[in-house]
């Protein structure tokens, strides 16, 4: 079932402006992948094919690729729903305060208890609706039919963040406050059984309960259905095709996981990468209806993942931290292999095929950018918007800026035991220049990307000045933005940057 609310007086007294505008308006699908790692697929965003792109078939990602301009620098935030506030206002962790996944449950932290801090005051059930306005809502009063379908997890059960009918959207497909499905599988109802239900039971696919329907098949059969209004319309359209693949659990599609069993998987990555070759049907699916309806030239599609692959030892294998290398560690962490993810953006005739982008960008950018694609100059935000368009990127993928500087920041736990960069981080990059600071304790480390994708050689001891540079900025920008910061248990005195 699909949960809709058009204003009939917004549609009518569209479309004579519609017919008359934006009959050229490009159509945009955001195509968002959730826990997707920068190595987790057959296209290589690196320098070339690694081992690990080896173990996958995405030939609809290839098609992607080639029909596009992938990112090799693209950058989310470490964790999800910062992720994807960032995506949804145009700012940076720091500014709107959601440092961690938000739980479904209302008022209830996701830290997990430590010895040495109190949790940070961060927004623990989503941002506060009424001080944003989102992209969706500024491409519905330009005349564009919003749909939402799959993961939301921008707020907790209860406020009016955990729902996209609040947020621009016309129509919410499967959305709501939880961040990873209960079940994958229909013969489960996608967790919707009596006595067993959870938070995780994905709402709105009673059409689905009872059958061998994967979610990610379900839900871009819903997607399809759902594009069909807009197109009958003749309304252009953006589409948040948002699936809660490939998060935990871990449940293979069955429809590739024995070929991968067959092809000498062990049986945790062959679970793994059947849900990312289930993903991969999924676009070359909606690929297929766009041509079908000749409307592929006029439609842009973005492809990227909310945060870096999992590493974790357990659900991605017995050996943690080794699932996304040359990249270091994964989901949770500030290094490399927590925040950089797979991204690729097809934009007929405006983008250059199989094409490159070395410039380094970040999911606060998708907010100008896509009302950029969009054509909408005039438009008004209650928030200032951090995120900078990549547009001109596209137009033009040799344009470089080595003096733009981007930051994360995770004042929170994620995890009992500290792992690598994992918990009570931060960090900043400028040019090829990373640094990572650990709030616990000062400790600083320095990389220089453009050698060391893997971060192997801390350069903190032998470029002081860039350390301390660095550093600087990183004080300064957490504190213009208030950044929540956690509080000593000893003392609640906050936690504040060291230079020295």
């Amino acid at each position: 079932m699909l949960k809709i609310f058009i204003p009939f007086f917004l549609v009518f007294l569209n479309m004579g402006h519609l017919n008359a505008q934006h009959t050229k308006s490009p159509n945009i699908i955001l195509f968002l992948i959730d826990d997707m790692g920068w190595m987790d697929s057959s296209v290589p965003f690196g320098d070339s094919v690694g081992l690990l792109n080896k173990q996958f078939k995405t030939p609809n990602l290839a098609l992607l690729a080639k029909q596009g301009v992938k990112f090799t620098n693209a950058y989310a935030n470490s964790v999800c729903t910062p992720t994807r506030t960032s995506i949804l206002t145009g700012m940076n962790v720091t500014h709107h305060g959601v440092t961690n996944w938000t739980s479904p449950v209302k008022n209830n932290t996701t830290d997990a208890k430590d010895a040495q801090f109190n949790p940070a005051p961060w927004k623990i059930n989503g941002v506060e609706i009424n001080s944003i306005t989102t992209y969706p809502q500024i491409l519905k009063q330009a005349g564009y039919y919003t749909i939402h379908v799959g993961k939301a997890h921008w707020g907790s059960a209860g406020t009016p963040m955990s729902n996209p009918l609040n947020l621009g959207f016309m129509v919410n497909i499967a959305g709501h406050a939880a961040g990873h499905p209960q079940s994958y599988y229909g013969n489960d109802n996608y967790g919707n059984i009596p006595g067993k239900s959870t938070y995780q039971s994905v709402p709105d696919l009673m059409n689905y309960h009872g059958s061998d329907t994967n979610l990610t098949e379900a839900l871009t059969l819903e997607a399809i259905k759902s594009l069909e209004e807009p197109i009958r319309l003749k309304m252009p359209f953006y589409l948040n095709m948002a699936h809660y693949a490939v998060h935990v659990p871990i449940q293979p599609d069955v429809l590739f996981y024995q070929s991968y069993l067959e092809e000498g998987l062990d049986t945790a990555n062959a679970k793994y990468a059947s849900m990312v070759a289930s993903m991969d049907k999924s676009l070359g699916d909606i690929m297929k209806f766009l041509s079908a309806k000749d409307i592929a030239k006029n439609t842009i599609i973005i492809f990227m993942s909310d945060n870096g692959g999992l590493s974790l030892g357990g659900a991605r294998g017995k050996i943690a931290h080794v699932q996304n290398l040359p990249l270091r560690a994964g989901k949770g962490s500030m290094y490399e292999g927590g925040i950089r993810v797979p991204m690729i953006v097809k934009w007929p005739e405006v983008v250059k095929s199989n094409s490159t982008i070395h410039q380094y960008v970040i999911a606060e950018d998708f907010f100008p950018s896509i009302i950029h694609m969009a054509g909408i100059t005039n438009f008004k935000t209650i928030q200032k918007v951090d995120g900078k368009s990549f547009v001109p990127l596209l137009k033009n993928n040799t344009i470089t800026d080595t003096n733009r500087i981007l930051v994360w920041h995770y004042p929170n736990k994620w995890v009992d035991g500290d792992g690598p960069a994992i918990n009570y981080k931060s960090a900043i990059r400028q040019g090829s220049w990373k640094l990572i600071y650990d709030l616990r304790n000062g400790h600083k480390e320095l990389y220089n990307l453009s050698y060391d994708i893997g971060e192997h050689f801390d350069l903190s001891m032998q470029q002081p000045a860039k350390t301390k540079q660095l550093s600087l900025k990183l004080k300064e920008i957490l504190e213009k933005n208030n950044a929540p910061m956690p509080s000593y248990k000893l003392n609640s005195k906050k936690v504040e940057i060291l230079i020295d």
